[in-house]
């Protein structure tokens, strides 16, 4: 008995919500939040910007970890409702970047198109996977023979 995939568009999911972390993490280590050292920023404004940076990155592990777990779970009734939630909270994500970066600065928009996709096909991805039918994720366990016409065979 050995551990069989269901859905691969799952896997792409959490393979790409971990490597979003990672990627967020190190863009945060170097290059985001070392720009926060300078002195008019007060101790609590820096904190509070660390920690929000830090929530998103473990986010997005979690729904990571999450989406490779699911990928192997057949049952698509009990796992449909989790990545509806993950795949609103994402969009619901990029909606507050996209409004409050047009808010401050509508130019800056530009800045967020790379993001911007990647959310989208990642969002792709799950909405793909829960829209996979139940023949497609496994969910028949009927042998070759019944599943072909015999004069075919």
């Amino acid at each position: 008995m050995g551990i069989k995939i269901k859905n691969y568009y799952y896997l792409i999911a959490g393979v790409l919500a971990i490597l979003f972390a990672v990627t967020h993490a190190w863009n945060g280590q170097s290059a985001v939040l070392p720009t926060l050292l300078v002195n008019e920023i007060s101790m609590d404004t820096r904190i509070i910007f660390r920690y929000v940076w830090h929530i998103i990155t473990a986010e997005n592990l979690v729904f990571g970890i999450v989406f490779i777990i699911l990928s192997f779970h057949s049952e698509r009734s009990k796992i449909r409702s989790a990545a509806w939630t993950i795949a609103s909270l994402l969009l619901v994500r990029l909606m507050v970047i996209l409004g409050v970066t047009a808010c401050y600065d509508v130019s800056a928009l530009t800045d967020s198109l790379i993001d911007s996709i990647a959310i989208l096909i990642y969002v792709a991805f799950i909405i793909l996977g829960i829209r996979m039918k139940k023949k497609e994720i496994g969910g028949e366990s009927m042998p070759l023979q019944e599943r072909w016409p015999k004069d075919t065979m």
